[in-house]
């Protein structure tokens, strides 16, 4: 046994040195000599790609497994192995009964509709077999080749079988065939040429307030925009009214007056409004915003729930205020009632073509609209009493209007006591200050009546408690504007990327916020990404100050260069997530994701599909890491079409939003938002 070892050593010392030899001094053994329709079930011997076969040779025939598997990640679907690259590798083990050390080689075709084998794929120049030949393994071990890139096209199911050769014998039979597919893990087609997206766009939603005063419900600071750990935490609020107190019915709140010298109080109870209306007084009778109102999607919005966007606030949770007018023996029934419905509005300024002003500015608006009034009361007069702590701050006394924007004041006779006679009462605040503030708000409201009693205060409630202040006005000279303005920043808006111009750029961000571990971005795991903003003190380890092209050159050097692809994607380019403009980048010091450099983020491509369709794919790039992204990384790093990787975000940030330093927001790609999971190849759907 030791002499047939000895032979099959120098058999295959002889062998190699052959191929050497033929290789060095020749390129013709190449696709001339290819022949494709071989038979796919003829015995391994005839395709001798390994070396030739000595068929007088002693000794076992060496054996393939009956598992070849293919990768990466070697997954399978079904009975077909799933693999995320082109540049492919199969794998199987090897045996052999004289513990000989064995090769196998690698055969692959295409497949018919049923999976069987149709037309084999030529898989390298250097023998005119097209297979690839594995290297020496010790028996029981596995064999793998890896296939280059461009002889294995994405989208296609193909089928592999192996044979073995000990450098004497082959096996006598192929190994069984086993099928994989290289499949991306996102599909899209090229740019549409035109859209209806608007990446910038909001939508209001709703809020629920922290401080909505006594008469609601209170709500605990949760998520990322409180302390759920906490109950909610209250300060010191704004001025807006002398200390009143009263005893309230459960889910009330009753404020009074103290008696009069006749011995009459008024008390002002207010009624939260039941959360499941839908109705607003206006949809029945008015088909746009009245002239007077202030923020023109709130007017028909449902009562009970407040809603917000990065601008405006619509309040319409505060419910009804009923006036009582009383005397001082509680057997005795009230004299008269008046009740009213009251709503809230805030619309802060962004930028000075919005207000007309060269300072930061924000508007507040109440709406009272009267249901009856007694005529006992004779006539019934409201003053709204708005509060604040900004230390820059002039504010307007409040100037009063009708629906239609007549002026009018805050005094209602027997007459007005219908729907009909909507007041409105406005505040305006210009904010004259430098850097930024956020200015906490607080409200009231006073009544009195023509037929005698005391003034009564009802609390209104603050603009939230100090660890969220949802409905706080931050005014700022910093955004980088021409000048100075102020926005809502509880509310976090949502950048859409063009999934119908850059479906690329889209299909990556996608499948980034599907598998960091954080999910930087995404609305559907509720994980914000947190703007590098122009205020920002952030240093390097030098010292000096941080910018976002160092958090880009750290993790897209100029050392980078971009996985081969088709050329009809034309020119690809490095793109990061997540961006070099978040804390969230890979690239930014001390950031919940710092890597070392780029090669420590998930390696991705993008290149064509090889199915027939007119479609492309991103998938992984193998040079740095042979299995592909784990699914563990802080970040990516793609090659994505150089016109997708740059117009993806150019319309970032929005003027209107004001972004400051650690300002959260939301990246949407609303072209793959269907797609539940990055398990299977998630394919776009235009918007």
């Amino acid at each position: 046994m030791r002499r047939i070892r000895l032979v099959r050593l120098v058999r295959r010392a002889a062998i190699g040195a052959a191929a050497v030899v033929v290789l060095a001094g020749s390129t013709t053994a190449t696709a001339a000599d290819f022949t494709p329709g071989r038979d796919p079930a003829a015995v391994p011997s005839s395709r001798p790609a390994a070396g030739p076969e000595d068929a007088t040779a002693a000794g076992s025939r060496p054996v393939s497994g009956k598992t070849p598997s293919a990768g990466p990640k070697f997954t399978k679907n079904g009975s077909t192995w799933n693999v995320i690259a082109p540049e492919t590798v199969l794998r199987n083990t090897v045996t052999d009964a004289d513990g000989d050390t064995s090769n196998l080689t690698f055969e692959v075709w295409t497949t018919n509709p049923d999976g069987t084998p149709k037309a084999q794929v030529k898989l390298t120049d250097a023998n005119p077999y097209g297979v690839l030949v594995s290297g020496y393994v010790a028996s029981g071990k596995t064999a793998q080749v890896k296939v280059e890139y461009g002889r294995l096209k994405p989208g296609v199911t193909y089928t592999f079988h192996t044979s073995a050769y000990d450098g004497s014998l082959y096996e006598t039979a192929w190994s069984p065939w086993a099928n994989f597919k290289i499949n991306p893990y996102v599909s899209f087609p090229a740019p549409q040429s035109s859209s209806t997206i608007n990446p910038v766009a909001q939508s209001e939603v709703e809020v629920t307030r922290t401080d909505p005063g006594p008469a609601l419900s209170t709500a605990a600071p949760t998520g990322r925009d409180g302390d759920g750990g906490r109950t909610a935490e209250k300060r010191k609020r704004p001025q807006v009214s002398p200390d009143t107190t009263g005893d309230a019915k459960p889910g009330t709140e009753r404020s009074c007056s103290k008696a009069d010298a006749k011995g009459h109080k008024l008390c002002v109870e207010l009624n939260p409004p039941d959360k499941n209306d839908t109705k607003s007084p206006y949809l029945a009778t008015a088909a746009v915003a009245p002239a007077a109102e202030l923020v023109d999607w709130c007017y028909d919005k449902p009562s009970g729930k407040d809603y917000m966007n990065r601008t405006d606030a619509c309040l319409k949770s505060i419910g009804s205020g009923t006036l009582i007018f009383t005397d001082t023996d509680p057997q005795m029934p009230a004299l008269g009632t008046a009740t009213f419905d009251i709503e809230q509005r805030i619309k802060t300024y962004p930028t000075k073509s919005d207000s007309g002003s060269n300072f930061a500015e924000f508007d507040q608006q109440i709406v009272i609209t009267p249901q009856h009034i007694d005529a006992v009361l004779k006539g019934v007069t409201l003053r709204w009493n708005v509060g604040n702590n900004c230390s820059s701050c002039v504010t307007s006394n409040v100037r009063w209007t009708d629906d239609q924007n007549n002026p009018s004041t805050g005094y209602w006779s027997i007459a007005d006591g219908t729907p009909h006679s909507i007041r409105r009462g406005n505040v305006t605040t210009q904010w004259n200050g430098t850097g930024k503030e956020t200015i906490d708000l607080g409200w009231s409201i006073t009544a009195t009546v023509d037929a005698g009693g005391n003034p009564a205060t009802a609390d209104f409630g603050t603009s939230g408690v100090t660890s969220v202040r949802e409905l706080a006005p931050r005014c700022d000279d910093i955004s980088g504007s021409a000048a100075p303005g102020c926005v809502l920043p509880f509310f976090k808006p949502t950048y859409t990327v063009d999934t119908n111009l850059n479906p690329a750029a889209g299909a990556y961000y996608w499948l980034m916020q599907e598998k960091m571990p954080d999910h930087a971005g995404s609305k559907k795991w509720d994980s914000l990404l947190h703007y590098f903003g122009p205020d920002s003190t952030a240093t390097g380890p030098d010292g000096t100050p941080w910018t976002s092209k160092k958090s880009r050159d750290k993790i897209c050097p100029s050392s980078w260069t971009a996985h081969s692809s088709d050329g009809t994607l034309g020119t690809l380019t490095c793109d990061e997530y997540a961006m070099a403009s978040t804390h969230e980048s890979g690239g930014f010091p001390g950031g919940v994701n710092e890597v070392t450099g780029g090669d420590k983020c998930a390696q991705l491509y993008t290149d064509k599909m090889g199915d027939g369709s007119a479609n492309f794919g991103i998938l992984a790039d193998t040079r740095t890491t042979a299995n592909g992204p784990t699914g563990t990384e802080r970040c990516g790093r793609a090659a994505i079409p150089g016109t997708q990787n740059s117009g993806a975000f150019n319309k970032f940030p929005a003027p209107s939003w004001r972004l400051l330093d650690n300002d959260g927001f939301f990246v949407s790609n609303p072209g793959f938002a269907h797609c539940t999971s990055a398990a299977t190849t998630c394919a776009w759907r235009k918007v």
